[in-house]
């Protein structure tokens, strides 16, 4: 059996590198991709905690994190092929400068 340290640590590692991401890269779909790695990063914390007491609470909540990543997902991608459309880039700063 794993230790649930192992569990943690990568979950840490994962949330980390998909906050990195949002910081640093500047097209949109890669930043919704770093946000989905942070979900699933989230996702390996509530599972891990689950096994560790035996219950499904932690699969109960995966779940909701499942479907709250499904709807940012596809509002995500309405947004940049909205901003695509207008723009003919999905750069963030082209995000930025659409208020008028």
């Amino acid at each position: 059996m794993v230790p649930i340290n192992y569990y943690l640590f990568l979950a840490a590692a994962l949330f980390c590198l998909g906050m990195f991401g949002v910081l640093v890269r500047r097209n949109a779909l890669v930043v919704f991709m770093c946000v989905e790695l942070m979900l699933n990063a989230a996702n390996l914390t509530f599972l891990a905690f689950s096994r560790m007491h035996g219950d499904s609470i932690g699969h109960v909540s995966a779940f909701f994190v499942i479907a709250v990543a499904a709807a940012e997902a596809s509002i995500g991608l309405a947004i940049v092929i909205a901003v695509f459309r207008s723009r003919g880039s999905i750069n963030i700063e082209d995000i930025k400068t659409m208020k008028h």
